[in-house]
């Protein structure tokens, strides 16, 4: 059942519009069920600009005590501190709040077998797998489990959100290793933007097959860049079933996808420090950016708050040990590292920051020296100078001179796909 589909192709929607949407959804929720204990499911602080802060606030205003636990979909992610709790979900209490632990808290319901594994993916892989999802929504009664997050082009999912909350953002290790497995190996960059793809339809069969009988409704934003550094919430869609997503899918392929008529030699990308503190995330940089830039281009990422790689330690290792070397590299190093191979999830994020060789990338960190950053295949450039040359306080989102030389200028790379218009409409 669809509750609400808001959009604003042209303007945008308030906050004092969100929440009167919100109000409309839970009242809706109200009426065809009695909300005694409710389980919700935000995004983590990677998705601050997401509005899905202000909607779990405004949840709580409206069902109080019947809001029993927050479990924030942290998937492998550092747990938030009590700091980006506090500021991303204002008014929520932090004696609600329940870190999620992909491999000690997860249930495992069933799997998907090899057989239909390798139709999927057009028989890129072929392994079974295991439906697995944090223990607290099964074996808990829940009135209801709100699912939240923001729609978006995604590397491994295509577009962001709806099952990938699930069994992704609370989901267990194999799970999640094998279906960003599954994104890695049938080419990223024919699965980014596009609402159906091998990853997607994997999402969804597990969630139908598995977890159709949890009473779960889904709130999907869709947020756009302003062009001054800032963000604009275009839609607000809720359901119990794909309808919200299909629905923030197509407004976001409209305002979240930039499609350039020319290709350019070099993009700057600026990562919020607040927002991006390990390669992990910031290498939303290289994924967003890397269907427009020309062959030979360079890729300079101004990063103040990069301070590690991985968003755990063991993912820190994987990086520090084996880089972003390309795809074939990486494979190799899967056959010869029991290790690796039994963490697909960081051999995909290996092969996920690759160019293959097609660009090159100089990240400038904040709290990371030159070797670390060439140590993993990286070109280093420091943060002080190219942030100097290249000033975000003076660029504005897209084309700019700087001093003669002609740039492109990526403000936020998590809101947005940035593509050579004649190669992604090929797709």
């Amino acid at each position: 059942m669809l509750y609400c589909a808001e959009q604003q192709l042209e303007g945008e929607i308030t906050l004092n519009q969100l929440d009167a949407v919100i109000e409309k959804v839970v009242k809706s929720l109200s009426a065809e069920r009695q909300l005694r204990k409710v389980l919700v499911i935000p995004p983590d602080y990677t998705r601050f600009h997401s509005r899905s802060g202000q909607i779990t606030s405004k949840l709580y205003k409206l069902l109080g005590n019947a809001i029993t636990m927050v479990l924030p979909a942290l998937g492998t992610h550092y747990k938030m501190t009590d700091e980006e709790k506090s500021s991303m979900f204002k008014g929520v209490p932090l004696s609600l709040f329940h870190d999620h632990d992909h491999k000690t808290e997860v249930v495992r319901l069933g799997s998907i077998g090899s057989d239909e594994i390798a139709r999927i993916s057009k028989g890129a892989v072929s392994f079974d797998w295991p439906i697995e999802v944090s223990r607290l929504l099964v074996e808990e009664q829940w009135d209801l489990i709100i699912s939240i997050g923001q729609v978006v082009p995604h590397e491994v999912a295509g577009m962001s959100n709806y099952t990938k909350n699930t069994l992704v953002g609370v989901g267990g290790k194999e799970c999640i290793d094998k279906s960003h497995y599954v994104g890695a190996i049938c080419n990223m960059e024919t699965i980014m933007g596009q609402v159906h793809n091998p990853v997607r339809d994997l999402l969804n069969l597990g969630s139908d097959r598995f977890l159709s009988h949890l009473p779960i409704v889904y709130i999907q934003t869709v947020v756009a860049p302003d062009m001054k550094g800032g963000t604009i919430l275009k839609g607000v869609f809720a359901s119990d079933d794909v309808q919200s997503y299909e629905r923030a899918a197509a407004l976001a392929q409209k305002v979240n996808i930039f499609l350039l008529d020319r290709r350019p030699k070099k993009v700057v990308v600026l990562l919020d420090e607040n927002e991006y503190k390990s390669t992990w995330v910031g290498n939303k940089s290289i994924y967003r950016a890397r269907l427009a830039i020309a062959d030979g281009g360079e890729l300079i990422i101004l990063a103040p708050g990069l301070h590690t790689f991985g968003e755990n330690p063991c993912a820190d290792s994987f990086i520090r040990t084996y880089g972003y070397r390309g795809i074939e590299y990486i494979k190799q190093c899967i056959e010869n590292d029991p290790e690796l191979a039994n963490n697909l999830g960081s051999a995909s994020h290996l092969i996920h920051g690759s160019t293959e060789g097609r660009f090159s990338i100089r990240y400038c960190p904040g709290n990371l020296n030159k070797e670390e950053i060439e140590q993993v295949g990286f070109s280093y450039g420091s943060l002080s100078e190219y942030a100097s040359r290249y000033n975000p306080a003076t660029l504005c989102d897209g084309w700019n001179n700087v001093d003669g030389e002609e740039i492109f200028y990526i403000s936020n790379p998590g809101l947005g796909l940035w593509a050579y218009k004649e190669k992604f409409e090929a797709k």
